[in-house]
């Protein structure tokens, strides 16, 4: 029997000790906003593989004092279950910048000392690669880390991290949220206990130390980096990063870089920016004019936690280009690879990953050279625990990325670092320029190796859910033929004949007879991808449609790739037309098209 409104409603007054947040929901009540209520009160925070984000508010389906420590004792409780000497052990948390981080990262110590655990609070403000390192280096039994990444201000987050130093996968996410269900009394509200209590531990500058060791090992030219005449401006979209990159370029011997000033202190206002995400469209004007009135090279942004990471390229006209997730990624697995080769090491042990709807670039590089190429699910809790079982395969794995401008590097963090991405970029682009050569000629001598690839990735807004599962329904009965046991998906796209679809939500894969069951594990969402090719096989697409999981949109990631940039160019404005008007009926279905 569902719980009605009134009983939600007092249920939560019951239990949170927070003024503010009680204030919120008594003036919701006094003022008969109950479709308000409705909406905070009804469902709860979903608890998943990226752990918790949301808004700021009162309710249990937002984030707040409450939930986090709801959460904090449900993760507890599960981790001292799960993981053995796990009191001992203790757990590492850290916090970014936004409101509310470093409140909520003592409550989450509280809960976990409550409990006999020790906890290793992170002090001060920190990116989030550090928590990860910080697990793994402390022997920790599980992390946290307070950050929304690049959300709206309104936004934060609870991240988790596994013992293996990787962010959640199944089963834990499914245990951790039954556990939270099964510890939802507060034990206590008190967030002094982490000055007080000897379980709360300080080795916060111990992994910072650590970690700038580590990130040391990823320099190859020091010395060139110290003469590099090249010049960098470098944003921390009013983030965390800028004194952890400052840090960096004396670590790497460069000078120093210049600092977009009005975006270079934290400040959870993020009064320059919407969306302080470097890949959103005008994110990166004011480090362009920066760079432009300082005449640097090259623009380096990270997200406010510091883990993704962005560039761009001042072209010899003056114009700029910035580069995307993927050809990042491209141009990261070459220096990868060419430090790899110059190692002595035999190729068939090296191996590089990436999330199912990257550039198939890094396929094409593995395909010639002779390493290994695995691809996952989307998304660096897929992509961690993806290395970590190659390592286990006697596979070394120095570099994994997603398109969304998330990379990893080196064997001692195994998710996204945009502190790492930052260094090695400028060491790449120092050497190309000590021999007249920029990031952008290298990426077009690579296309002449391996074959040119461009994406054009998107999305279609749709705030009806039935809606998408319908247009979905319909892919997967294109011709009216399907049967309950064989789909029927299209056969061709833009003129292009379909060579192979995978569809990760019900779990077909034509290129795997006679079971037709995908190697990869199924999606949480809509999830279809489908390969194409000229009559001639000389132009190739790989387009994959997924639905978002915090978002109303049906996201699109299409790459095509060939001999002919031209003809890549030309394919795609086509397939994009005919997927949205042929198969996404994006008029009849009234979707939102930016």
């Amino acid at each position: 029997m569902q719980a009605s409104l009134q009983d939600l409603t007092h249920e939560w007054l019951r239990i949170d000790k927070n003024p503010e947040t009680r204030k919120e929901v008594e003036r919701l009540l006094s003022e008969g906003r109950t479709d308000e209520l409705e909406k905070r009160m009804r469902s709860r925070i979903e608890f998943g593989t990226a752990g918790l984000r949301g808004r700021m508010e009162a309710g249990w389906s937002r984030m707040n004092d409450l939930i986090v420590i709801q959460a904090s004792q449900g993760l507890c409780a599960y981790v001292l279950e799960q993981v053995t000497d796990a009191a001992n052990r203790g757990i590492v948390i850290g916090h970014d910048h936004r409101y509310n981080s470093e409140k909520w990262a003592k409550l989450t110590a509280a809960a976990f000392i409550s409990k006999g655990v020790k906890a290793y609070l992170l002090k001060g403000l920190v990116h989030t690669p550090l928590v990860p390192f910080g697990v793994k280096k402390l022997n920790a039994a599980c992390g946290v880390m307070i950050t929304a990444s690049h959300n709206p201000k309104q936004d934060n987050g609870y991240k988790v991290y596994w013992e293996n130093a990787v962010q959640i996968i199944c089963p834990h996410d499914t245990g951790i949220a039954q556990s939270i269900l099964a510890n939802l009394e507060p034990r206590s509200w008190d967030e002094s206990v982490v000055s007080s209590s000897s379980l709360c531990l300080d080795r916060t500058e111990e992994m910072k130390d650590a970690y700038f060791q580590t990130l040391s090992t990823l320099c190859e030219t020091r010395s060139l980096n110290k003469q590099s005449t090249i010049s960098f401006v470098n944003t921390s979209m009013h983030g965390v990063s800028h004194v952890f990159v400052e840090r960096a370029f004396k670590t790497f011997d460069f000078a120093p870089f210049t600092a977009v000033q009005e975006q270079a202190t934290p400040d959870p206002e993020f009064p320059t920016v919407k969306f302080p995400n470097p890949e959103e469209k005008g994110a990166l004007d004011l480090a362009i004019a920066t760079a432009n009135r300082e005449k640097a090279n090259y623009v380096l942004a990270q997200d406010p936690d510091s883990d993704r990471f962005s560039a761009a390229e001042r072209r010899p006209d003056g114009t700029w280009v910035t580069f995307t997730g993927d050809q990042l990624g491209t141009l990261f697995a070459s220096a990868v690879l060419a430090k790899y080769k110059a190692s002595g090491k035999p190729l068939n042990k090296l191996a590089m990953v990436a999330s199912t709807v990257s550039s198939k670039m890094i396929e094409a590089m593995a395909s010639t050279e002779g390493f290994k190429f695995v691809e996952c699910l989307t998304g660096f809790k897929f992509i961690g625990n993806t290395a970590l079982t190659l390592v286990q395969e006697g596979y070394e794995v120095p570099f994994g990325y997603e398109e969304a401008i998330g990379y990893m590097f080196g064997s001692e963090i195994r998710d996204k670092d945009g502190v790492a991405a930052s260094m090695v970029f400028a060491e790449l682009v120092a050497g190309l320029h000590a021999i007249g050569k920029s990031a952008s000629s290298h990426l077009q001598d690579l296309y002449k190796q391996y074959g040119y690839f461009q994406t054009s990735n998107s999305y279609f807004v749709c705030t009806d859910p039935p809606t998408i599962d319908k247009i979905f329904a319909r892919i997967r009965d294109y011709d009216g033929k399907a049967t309950k046991t064989t789909p029927s998906y299209p056969s061709t796209l833009a003129g292009l004949s379909i060579t192979s679809i995978r569809d990760l939500t019900i779990g077909y894969d034509s290129t795997n007879p006679p079971t037709f069951k995908p190697s990869l594990p199924l999606s949480s969402g809509h999830m279809i991808q489908f390969r194409a090719q000229s009559s001639d096989g000389k132009t190739k697409i790989t387009l994959t449609t997924r639905t978002s999981g915090t978002e109303p949109k049906i996201k699109y990631y299409l790459e095509g790739s060939g001999e002919d940039a031209n003809a890549v160019s030309t394919l795609l404005p086509k397939v994009v037309a005919e997927l949205a008007e042929a198969w996404m009926q994006a008029s009849k279905n009234g979707l939102g098209i930016p």
